[in-house]
């Protein structure tokens, strides 16, 4: 394994295994559903039935304050120390 920091993983298809409550089997599926991860988050990107595009995001604490702050709802102060009052 290398030393080097991973900052996002993406990919074209996910796998997704699954118990079976009543019978203890395990099901594997590959599917053709886009996958990205970052810091703030995992989004999942796929169609529809009708082909439109539909998405679910998992938003991670840091993504969550993050939205907070760009939709106004966050804190009043600079988190960077860059920027003052005018």
């Amino acid at each position: 394994m290398n030393d080097e920091k991973v900052y996002e993983i993406t990919a074209k298809e996910v796998t997704v295994e699954v118990r079976d409550e009543e019978t203890g089997e395990v099901y594997r599926r590959e599917l053709p559903i886009d996958y990205f991860e970052n810091a703030n988050g995992l989004f999942l990107r796929a169609e529809n039935l009708d082909g439109s595009v539909s998405q679910l995001a998992f938003y991670s604490m840091r993504g969550l304050e993050r939205m907070k702050g760009l939709t106004g709802k966050g804190p009043d102060d600079d988190p960077c120390g860059g920027h003052k009052n005018s």
